[in-house]
């Protein structure tokens, strides 16, 4: 294998999820770099990184990626919407995919998979130099290749336009996967609109239907194992959420 697991991991996550495996993941906001280690510790597939909602700071990303390849977790990073760049600086951090906010159509969906994928498949620029090349140790063509093979392009649907077109968005060439953002959906939502159960079933059978990816994003593991149950092949833990709760529970021993 080449690429920046190569010392590490001989399948990279893309690999996997298209071979059909489970993945349980978790939604970290930085600054958490001992949340990352304690992830990985406890067996998880892979580490969701949040530069959107938690702060996009690209050397804590880095040093949160540098702990996650160590314990051989691979890392998605969820971007701001509408930034290549940040999708360049995550997937030369060594980041071996992207998630990305509020895709609406397919022309976005396509934009997505040119700023993620190196020519001929895309426009993201090329370097060896970076974490993801191994500090230039990566012969060019070996790299290349590598990522062109495995990075993980996902995009995420969060209005009710996003719901109209995920059909197109799904059947975008080079665009692995959706995941469902619930609460941007359900805020986004008019009197006129589906309901938030029947978005979340048109998005799911649209997915489907054009052989992609799912994530879903859930809050227990009763939640995880009904997702994977439906259809999700990587699913994603809202840490937050999930910490805030054990919280409540442990403090509720006192009362």
């Amino acid at each position: 294998m080449k690429g920046p697991q190569a010392a590490v991991r001989s399948v990279s996550l893309r690999a996997r999820a298209e071979a059909g495996e489970r993945l349980i993941g978790a939604l970290l906001r930085m600054p958490g770099e001992e949340l990352v280690e304690m992830l990985a510790v406890a067996g998880f597939d892979f580490v969701l990184i949040d530069a959107e909602h938690g702060p996009a700071d690209v050397i804590a990303l880095r040093q949160h990626i540098a702990v996650a390849t160590v314990h051989d977790v691979p890392v998605i990073v969820r971007v701001g919407e509408d930034d290549p760049g940040m999708i360049l600086r995550a997937l030369d951090q060594g980041a071996q995919g992207v998630l990305v906010p509020h895709i609406d159509d397919a022309r976005e969906a396509a934009a997505v998979v040119a700023a993620s994928h190196y020519p001929p498949v895309g426009t993201r620029g090329f370097a060896t130099y970076s974490r993801a090349g191994r500090f230039g140790e990566t012969a060019p063509a070996d790299h290349r290749d590598w990522y062109l093979r495995n990075t993980l392009v996902l995009g995420m649907i969060e209005s009710p336009a996003g719901v109209s077109a995920a059909g197109a968005i799904a059947a975008t060439p080079g665009f692995d996967g959706v995941m469902i953002g619930p609460a941007d959906l359900a805020a986004s939502m008019g009197p006129d609109d589906l309901s938030l159960p029947e978005a979340t079933a048109a998005v799911n059978r649209a997915v489907a239907a054009a052989g992609k990816m799912r994530m879903d994003i859930v809050g227990t593991a009763g939640a995880a194992a009904a997702a994977f149950d439906d259809g999700a092949g990587l699913v994603v833990y809202n840490l937050a959420s999930s910490l805030m709760a054990h919280l409540r529970g442990l403090r509720a021993a006192a009362d």
